[in-house]
């Protein structure tokens, strides 16, 4: 059975037999998560937030249509790990546009960029594109959506946030053995202005990094994973039946 607001699920009468005012558009990556996780853990996480916020947001009366994801990122300090996949900024930038020119003729009002890579830094991309469309255009990282108390320590790549969200979605993909899971251990800069936060250099992997993982996995369980998701896609929808109905001459304006 088809989920609803899944296009890729979707088929062509159910599309054309209504409006669909937002579409979500996730940003994965195909990249190394430390030893219990798989490559696609960006894309499989990116996907099912835009499932659930699309369900979501039809079951209060809202239309949102869930693009299928984009498996590609910016990877490109982690390229000396094997078969990482890296797409440039420019290359994102011209698919981006690409897609806007695509849903501008069928009325989508707004498209928001769900993102759930660190190395996607999208607001250059819609400041170049936000000009020439009418769409309004949005970003969501989908784990900044929720409190993060729920984690002891969520950490920054394949921690306990993104494992407990694996362990919630697709507990078959996570490696059984807990006892074999890398530590997330990263080594910090050598240069002081890095380290204080007066500077911001991008990474190498595997200088930064013993297993690839950033942040302690090991205090993750599905159901903080279950816990942090349903908060982050409530707020997530909440923000797209916003949209839908926003007046974009007003979306900064004084209360009326």
């Amino acid at each position: 059975m088809s989920r609803p607001g899944l296009l890729a699920e979707a088929s062509w009468p159910h599309i054309t037999s209504r409006s669909w005012p937002v579409a979500l558009l996730p940003f994965g990556a195909t990249e190394p998560h430390n030893t219990h996780l798989p490559y696609g853990t960006d894309t499989l996480l990116g996907s099912e937030v835009a499932a659930r916020v699309a369900a979501a947001c039809i079951g209060r009366g809202t239309n949102v249509i869930a693009l299928p994801a984009i498996p590609f990122g910016v990877n490109t300090t982690q390229l000396d790990l094997p078969l990482t996949i890296n797409v440039m900024p420019s290359t994102q930038l011209a698919l981006l546009r690409d897609v806007i020119r695509s849903l501008e003729p069928h009325g989508v009002r707004a498209l928001v960029l769900l993102n759930a890579h660190g190395g996607n830094e999208l607001r250059a991309l819609v400041r170049e594109l936000q000009p020439s469309t009418s769409l309004m255009l949005a970003i969501v990282n989908w784990w900044q959506a929720a409190d993060p108390a729920t984690f002891d320590v969520p950490g920054d790549h394949a921690g306990e946030l993104e494992t407990a969200a694996v362990m919630h979605v697709a507990p078959h993909l996570v490696a059984a053995n807990r006892a074999a899971w890398g530590e997330g251990r990263s080594h910090p800069s050598t240069l002081e202005g890095v380290r204080s936060g007066v500077a911001w250099m991008p990474r190498r992997w595997t200088q930064a990094t013993v297993d690839t993982g950033v942040g302690d996995p090991r205090a993750a369980t599905a159901e903080k994973g279950e816990q942090f998701m349903t908060a982050a896609v409530e707020r997530i929808a909440a923000f797209c039946c916003e949209l839908a109905v926003a007046d974009p001459r007003r979306l900064w304006a004084p209360p009326a």
